[in-house]
C-alpha cells in the first residue's frame, strides 16, 4: 500500500513508519518538526527513517491549506494515518491556539484529502476524551461529553468531524483512543522521560496528586501493532446500529472508535519503582497536588479492539520501562 503518516518524526509516528516499512509498504511521512520539544530528538528519529528504502519525507504542516491538497494529489494514498497533533494536556492551558491549528484545522485538511482521493483514514484520538468519567475500565460506549482540557475537547472534535465525513462522503474512518503511550524514543515532556532524567541527575521528581494517580500505561510497540491491524481492517457500517438507542462506538456510516490500552491499572508509584529498579537508583519524590486538566485514573476496556482485529496489548510495564531505560542510556550516553 501507499500510506501517508502524519507526525512521522513523532514518537508513535516514527515507530509506526518503521513497522510499515518492515512489511513492505511505501510510506510518505509528513512532519513540521516544531519546537514543542527538542527538535534534535525528532531529527534523530527522522534520520533513521530516511536511511530506509521505501520512505519519503515531506517537511510540512497539516494545517497548510495549500500544501495538503497538493500532497494528496501527488501521493494517491491508499490509507492515511493521522498522528500529527499538538499533544499535552498541560500545554493546552498555556497555548490553546496551537491545538486549534493542528488538531482542528489540520485534521480538517486531512479529512478533505481522504474525501477527495478515496483513502481510508485511521487517526489518533485519546483516552482524555473520557474526561470526568470515573467508572473503570473506560468503554467506547461510555459518554464522552465532559472533557476536562482543551486537548481532550480537540480529540473528541476529531471523532465528531470524522463521523460527519463518514456519513456525508462515505469516508472510512477509524479513531483510536490511545492510553498513556510510553517506550523508546518517547516524548521528553512525558512522565517516564522526566522521571528517568531526574533520577539520573539526582534531582527530585514532581509526582502529582501526591502519587495517587493510576494509568493504563501502554507500550509503544503494542500501540503500533494495534494501528497496523486497524489499517488492514477499514471501518464499515454497523448493520445492528439502532437509531433509537445509538451507540457511541459505531454508526450506520463506516466509522468506528476503539480503545488501545494495556487493560491494566498501574499506580504511579509502581511505575516509579520500576524505573528505580531499571536504573538501580532511588528516586527523590516531590509530592504535589493535582494539576488542572488532569484525571486521577484511566483504564481501557479493549474487548472491542480484540474482537475486531484479534489483538490485545500485553507488554508488562516493568519490561517496557527496562527497554526505555536501555534506549535512554544509549541515546544520551549516560550510565545508570
Amino acid at each position: 500500500m501507499k500510506i501517508l503518516v502524519t507526525g512521522a518524526a513523532g514518537f508513535i509516528g516514527s515507530h509506526l513508519c518503521h513497522q510499515l516499512l518492515a512489511r513492505g509498504e511505501r510510506v510518505t511521512g509528513i512532519d513540521n518538526l516544531n519546537d514543542y520539544y527538542d527538535v534534535t530528538l525528532k531529527q534523530s528519529r527522522l534520520a533513521r527513517l530516511q536511511a530506509r528504502e521505501g520512505f519519503t519525507f515531506v517537511h510540512g504542516d497539516i494545517a497548510d491549506r495549500v500544501a495538503m491538497p497538493a500532497l494528496f494529489e501527488k501521493g494517491k494514498f491508499d490509507c492515511v494515518v493521522n498522528l500529527a497533533a499538538q499533544a499535552g494536556v498541560r500545554y493546552s492551558l498555556v497555548n490553546p491556539h496551537a491545538y486549534v491549528d493542528a488538531n482542528i484545522t489540520g485534521f480538517l485538511n486531512v479529512l478533505e484529502g481522504v474525501r477527495h482521493h478515496g483513502a481510508h483514514l485511521v487517526y489518533a484520538s485519546s483516552s482524555s476524551v473520557y474526561g470526568g468519567n470515573t467508572r473503570l475500565p473506560f468503554r467506547e460506549t461510555d459518554s464522552v461529553g465532559h472533557p476536562v482540557s482543551l486537548y481532550a475537547a480537540s480529540k473528541r472534535a476529531n471523532e465528531l468531524m470524522a463521523h460527519s465525513y463518514s456519513h456525508l462522503f462515505g469516508v472510512k474512518c477509524t479513531g483510536l483512543r490511545f492510553f498513556t503511550v510510553y517506550g523508546p524514543w518517547g516524548r521528553p515532556d512525558m512522565a517516564l522521560f522526566l522521571f528517568t532524567k531526574g533520577i539520573l541527575a539526582g534531582e527530585p521528581i514532581n509526582v502529582f496528586n501526591e502519587g495517587r494517580m493510576v494509568r493504563d500505561f501502554t507500550y509503544v510497540d503494542d500501540i503500533v501493532e494495534g494501528v497496523v491491524r486497524v489499517i488492514d481492517h477499514p471501518a464499515s457500517a454497523d448493520p445492528a446500529f439502532d437509531l433509537e438507542a445509538p451507540s457511541e462506538a459505531t454508526s450506520w456510516a463506516p466509522w468506528r472508535v476503539f480503545n488501545i490500552g494495556n487493560n491494566q491499572r498501574v499506580e504511579l508509584l509502581r511505575y516509579i519503582r520500576a524505573i528505580e529498579k531499571a536504573l538501580g537508583r532511588e528516586a527523590r519524590l516531590n509530592l504535589m497536588p493535582m494539576q488542572a486538566g488532569d484525571v486521577e485514573a484511566t483504564e481501557a476496556d479493549t474487548a472491542a479492539l480484540s474482537a475486531a482485529v484479534g489483538f490485545k496489548p500485553a507488554t508488562p510495564v516493568e519490561e517496557g520501562i527496562r527497554r526505555f531505560v536501555d534506549w535512554y542510556c544509549d541515546y544520551y550516553q549516560v550510565s545508570p
